[in-house]
């Protein structure tokens, strides 16, 4: 395995412990400032939108469960590719658990040395199980 697909790796394994955490500033500081989310029933939205949803979300004491396993992780000069398996479960206790699984598709760009997400297409449905 390649120092740029170990880091990689790094970087996926700190944004779901930071997202568990409720660390917002550490999963903002992994992604460019021309970041892209793209999410099924929603338009396309960036790193402001994305801020403002993870603070909306910390404000309700979520519990965040997620596992990840990487299908394909491919790095092309100063970028990268991930597709995932992903399983995401918010737990608002004593409400309600919802469970959200499929994959991702991730594109990574190298800045500075440093790898962050610049593109990611999120095709998660709810999970049946």
């Amino acid at each position: 395995m390649s120092e740029d697909e170990k880091e990689i790796r790094g970087l996926i394994d700190k944004w779901l412990a930071a997202t568990k955490d409720g660390d917002i500033e550490t999963v903002m500081s992994l992604m460019t400032d021309d970041v892209v989310f793209l999410v099924a029933g929603t338009p396309p939205f960036g790193k402001k939108e994305f801020r403002r949803s993870s603070e909306q979300h910390a404000n309700k004491s979520l519990e965040i469960e997620s596992r990840n396993e990487i299908v394909e992780l491919k790095v092309i000069d100063e970028h990268a590719y991930i597709i995932n398996k992903l399983s995401v479960t918010m737990n608002d206790p004593g409400r309600n658990r919802n469970t959200r699984a499929g994959h991702t598709l991730t594109i990574l760009r190298k800045e500075n040395g440093k790898w962050l997400l610049a593109r990611d297409a999120n095709l998660l449905v709810p999970d049946k199980h």
